[in-house]
Formats: structure tokens, C-alpha cells, sequence
């Protein structure tokens, strides 16, 4: 087991290696009741490694069983685990587990939602995040301002940010109306904010953000704000095999039960979208409440042609599915 002590604990899930490397030079690990420092390898198998006081596993990679979990982030939820001031962060609604514990894939700012992933394996967590892999990351964002065929050539060919230079691999326009447009972007790295520093590099601001894929993991529709759902076997190796983690072999889902618990919740939306459609059907026309439903019904049919086009949809297939992103600038393109 002589391996960097940070790589077993990120391994076993106790957190990515960037975060235990910052916990070693803090002085918060210790081995055998001495303080850890960067660089210290973990010879003996059966030492006692605490994290903050706290014993902790340092399981060999073949006992960990790599879970996902897809979590739609709400906006105000913080992507820490422990907040002085009591607000409510995004491990509060994970499911417990034991000998192990759950890692963000990256993070979201407190004012951005959509798609987070969680896994108990440290070392996919850090191989999905770092810059090297070149993993896609797709928004759904709205600005406020006018956006012409400037501003868009601009930020995809690249534009120098505070932290060096930055430019989205991909932007699509999604429909707007008046001052508010709304587009999908693509990066591949996670830098803080960036999304937002480029378009007010621009001097648009954004109103809204939401990611809504990672890799070829997509948020789903039916999964509401603060819901997760546990990835299967074969979405995990998709993403161990996306950036060479040797395929996992074990699952707790149940696939029969999982596969019966998702057709009860498409079902249940489709009755619901009946009822709404027979509810707008009866309304009586003209002015008033029922009048002002109809109207927003009508303005959200191109929203739902985008969104059928495969953008924050359910699961998809692989990638090469997908539009590959344009190697050209200019006018802003409609998502087909």
C-alpha cells in the first residue's frame, strides 16, 4: 500500500485529492497520532489515520464500491459540507452511508443550479474535474443585455479573465425575448465563476444559470430541485472509462426496481401534463388568471422544443450523438 497517503484517501472517499491535500498542509491528518505531511506515503496497512480527530477508511480501491449520485442543486444551496452560519449545503440531502462518504464532482457557486454529480471513489472525482481531461460541462444560461455576432465570436475564440485565458468550446442560442436571451454554453474546465466572467466580459449579466450536463451525464427533467438519483452500473463505467478508472463490477441498485421506480415517475408526468392540458382546454378565454396561464403556455412552446432537442433531457446515448461544436463564430445559432 505504499502510495501517496492523499491518493488512498481520495480513493477509499474521503474526499478528492485537491481537497485532502489542503487538509494535509493544514495539520488535520495525522497517521498513527502523527501529523501528516504532503508527500508521506502509507506503508502499513493496518495504520490509524484520522482526518480532524475523526478515525477514517483507508480501504484498499478493490473493497470500495464506486457509487454516483446526480444531484439537481437547487440555488442558495453551498457546495460544502459544514456552514458556520447554519445555511443549508448541498450534502444535507445526500443518503447516509457507511465506511465511506459522498465527493462533489467539482462545484457550483451558491447562486448557480442544475446537474452535480457525487461518487464515494475520491480519485474519479479528482480525474473528472481536472482540467487535463477536457470534460464538457453544459449550461443553460440567461443574460441581460443585447448579445450580437461580436460578443459570441469574442467568447468562443477566447477572452483574458483575472485567471488567464478562457472561451466556451460552444454557444447556442435558446430563444429570448426583450433584453433576456437565453443560450447553452459549453466549457471543459471548472474554473470559479467562469461562465459568468465571460459574459460580463461582454457587459451582459447573467441572470440564471444552471448546468445541465456533465460528460454525457444529463440532468433529467423529472428529477425536481434537491433530488438525486443513484447512477447505474453502466452510466459509472461510462464515466470511469472516460477519463482510464478500470470498470466497476458491483452496484447496490436493485436494476429492476430502479428500472420500475423511473417508469412510475414518467408516468406520473405524463398524467400530470394531461391535467394541466385539459385544465388550460376548459379555461374560459380572455382576461384574468386563466387567461394569463394560457398566455405563458403559448410563449413556452419554443422552450419545449429546445428542451426535446436533447439539452437538459433525460439520459442520453454517447456523445457522438450530440452537435459537435462549431469551429466558427458568428451569429448566434438556435439549438436544433
Amino acid at each position: 500500500m505504499s502510495e501517496k497517503l492523499q491518493k488512498i484517501l481520495a480513493r477509499a472517499g474521503n474526499g478528492s485529492r485537491r481537497e485532502l491535500e489542503a487538509m494535509i498542509q493544514a495539520g488535520r491528518v495525522s497517521i498513527n497520532g502523527q501529523v501528516a505531511k504532503l508527500g508521506d506515503r502509507l506503508e502499513d496497512e493496518n495504520a490509524i489515520v484520522r482526518i480532524d480527530g475523526h478515525k477514517v477508511s483507508v480501504k484498499d480501491s478493490e473493497e470500495v464500491i464506486c457509487r454516483v449520485l446526480a444531484y439537481n442543486k437547487p440555488e442558495g444551496e453551498l457546495c460544502t459540507r459544514h456552514d458556520p452560519e447554519g445555511r443549508r449545503t448541498v450534502f444535507d440531502r445526500l443518503p447516509k452511508i457507511k465506511g465511506s462518504r459522498w465527493v462533489s464532482v467539482g462545484r457550483l457557486d451558491a447562486n448557480t443550479g442544475g446537474l452535480l454529480l457525487f461518487t464515494t471513489d475520491g480519485e474519479l472525482a479528482n480525474r473528472l474535474m481536472h482540467p487535463s481531461r477536457q470534460v464538457e460541462r453544459e449550461y443553460l444560461v440567461r443574460v441581460f443585455g443585447e448579445v450580437n455576432e461580436d460578443m459570441v465570436r469574442n467568447v468562443t475564440r477566447g477572452v483574458e479573465l483575472e485567471d488567464g485565458m478562457a472561451r466556451f468550446e460552444d454557444v447556442v442560442y435558446a430563444g429570448g425575448e426583450g433584453m433576456n436571451h437565453t443560450f447553452y454554453v459549453m466549457i471543459t474546465e471548472g474554473r470559479n465563476r467562469e461562465v459568468r466572467r465571460l459574459w460580463e466580459s461582454q457587459g451582459v449579466t447573467v441572470s440564471r444559470l444552471k448546468r445541465v450536463r456533465y460528460g454525457d451525464i444529463f440532468l433529467e427533467k423529472a428529477l425536481p430541485r434537491g433530488g438525486w438519483v443513484e447512477l447505474e452500473l453502466k452510466e459509472v463505467n461510462y464515466l470511469r472509462e472516460m477519463v482510464e478508472l478500470k470498470p466497476e463490477r458491483e452496484t447496490l441498485i436493485d436494476p429492476d426496481k430502479h428500472s420500475r421506480k423511473r417508469e412510475r415517475s414518467r408516468g406520473q408526468k405524463i398524467r400530470r401534463a394531461v391535467k394541466r392540458h385539459e385544465e388550460r382546454s376548459t379555461a374560459p378565454k380572455g382576461r384574468g388568471r386563466n387567461a394569463s396561464r394560457g398566455n405563458v403556455a403559448t410563449k413556452g412552446t419554443t422552450t419545449n422544443k429546445v428542451n426535446n432537442g436533447e439539452a437538459v433531457g433525460g439520459r442520453q446515448g454517447k456523445q457522438t450523438n450530440r452537435r459537435k461544436p462549431s469551429s466558427t463564430a458568428g451569429k448566434p445559432k438556435t439549438r436544433q
